[in-house]
């Protein structure tokens, strides 16, 4: 596809941007490896003032950015800003822990025979950061803030359709501080990731996206004995059980589904109601589902707007078409509106069986798959029933049941009675096909750090008769 911004709500093209050619791709690169050569010996405390001014900077850009993500997938200007907000926590957060998180670790010297034993953490070098069009900025911080912070430098490779966010996150680490190179974008198709992973300047790898995308990039990087971390999407289960706020659940299960116009990977995508409170649910969640307000996504009353491009429209449309095909009940929404501009309306879908695609696939839009269940075992059944395993959700009140979810239920992240979502405090991943490895938290920022085991001995000059 081209490196283009077209806005989602009218399906026009805003601007087109060259691909960079390979001469302009391998100055990068060994700008890249130039710029950590230097910038692995500076301190945490020259890190951290240029990584608070990003944040300050974030501050003062938030109306201009927001309205270029806007523009470019077309989430809602109030969730875009909050997306700004978020980066610049982000930023302060790791300016502030990053020290704390990477400090030496003592080891048992006495057990080693050492006088002295510590793991010490150290930066990789060059980070190749490819990274996906839903939350344009956010996915970008979460991997660069903790990565400057440690030491590494980062090249980021964006989705092609977002193309102005990319170009400004390397203008915002150049304005904070950062020396030319530590932060780089690089305006290239994806055909172009392989040979540049497999550049020997190019020391570890982070993607978040699809499935066959994060394939391609595991099997390149282990094929040369890179690191990676890989964030492939989920179809997250919201569980709700008897002793639980029905109505406060089905508030929550709207945001939780609609959230960036139903295309992040920890939407609750399926959700899963015990029979005693299956018919509450349902009417409280389709109601909520039906009330929310869908158009422009600059206008202020606006809560769900656009998908981000015309395939989005096509494959949320073509999934919720084969369930009704084969017999799933649409309890609201499932009819596109037409006209300009890729929308399509918070949906609920019931009668779900395993012969239709939503009940396997991830559905990345506003659609949410509605099942009853006889009871916990039934539920946890259920909610493994997939492939993904990136977050989770349950509601309950009882101590018996967390417990048992908390035990079986195959995910990276459980959030009980609220909604899912990441924080720079906590690790962001998952297992099975969503992925492996950590972001964010001191688990993340240690990914991309070589943890060196140091042994010392006792010395002193040697004597002889």
């Amino acid at each position: 596809m081209p490196i283009a911004s077209i806005n989602p709500a009218t399906g026009q093209t805003v601007r087109i941007f060259d691909e960079l050619g390979d001469e302009e791709v391998e100055r990068r690169l060994a700008a890249a490896a130039s710029a950590f050569a230097t910038y692995r010996s500076t301190t945490f405390r020259e890190r951290a003032a240029w990584m608070n001014q990003a944040a300050a900077i974030l501050d003062d850009d938030v109306e201009r950015v927001a309205a270029m993500m806007t523009l470019e997938m077309g989430k809602t200007l109030a969730a875009a800003r909050q997306e700004v907000e978020k980066c610049a926590k982000a930023c302060r957060y790791y300016a502030e822990h990053a020290q704390a998180y990477l400090a030496d670790e003592p080891a048992d010297a006495e057990a080693t025979g050492a006088v002295r034993a510590y793991v010490t953490y150290q930066p990789l070098g060059p980070v190749l950061a490819v990274m996906p069009w839903n939350f344009p900025l956010w996915q970008a911080m979460r991997f660069a803030a903790p990565a400057l912070m440690a030491g590494n430098v980062g090249l980021l490779k964006h989705a092609s359709n977002v193309p102005q966010t990319a170009l400004y996150m390397e203008e915002l680490f150049e304005r904070a501080g950062f020396a030319r190179g530590v932060f780089q974008t690089l305006l290239i198709g994806s055909k172009k990731v392989d040979s540049i992973l497999q550049d020997r300047r190019v020391v570890a790898a982070t993607l978040t996206g699809s499935g066959p995308a994060g394939t391609a990039v595991a099997s390149t990087a282990g094929s040369h004995v890179k690191r990676t971390v890989l964030e492939l999407g989920g179809s997250d289960p919201f569980v709700v059980m008897p002793s639980a706020n029905v109505q406060r659940a089905a508030e929550v299960a709207t945001t939780a589904r609609l959230l960036n116009n139903g295309q992040s990977c920890i939407n609750a995508k399926r959700f899963i109601v015990h029979e005693a409170v299956y018919e509450d649910f349902q009417r409280f969640f389709v109601d909520s589902m039906s009330a929310r307000i869908m158009g422009d996504p600059t206008d202020p009353a606006t809560e769900v707007g656009p998908l981000a491009s015309e395939q989005q429209l096509k494959d949320v449309s073509e999934l919720v078409t084969d369930a009704i095909d084969k017999g799933a009940e649409v309890l609201c929404g499932g009819d596109p509106p037409g006209g300009p501009g890729w929308y399509y309306p918070p949906t609920v879908l019931a009668g779900i069986t395993p012969e239709m695609r939503v009940h396997t696939e991830e559905v990345f839009g506003p659609v949410a798959t509605l099942y009853m269940v006889g009871g916990i075992d039934e539920a946890i059944a259920l909610a493994n029933a997939t492939e993904f395993g990136l977050g989770s959700n349950v509601w309950t009140d009882d101590e018996e049941e967390r417990h048992r979810f908390l035990l079986d239920i195959e995910a990276g992240m459980l959030f009980f009675n609220g909604n899912t979502t990441s924080y720079p405090q906590l690790p962001f991943g998952g297992i099975k096909s969503s992925g492996y490895g950590r972001e964010l938290s001191s688990h993340g920022i240690k990914e991309f750090c070589n943890a060196k085991t140091v042994w010392i001995g006792q010395g002193g000059a040697s004597t002889s008769e």
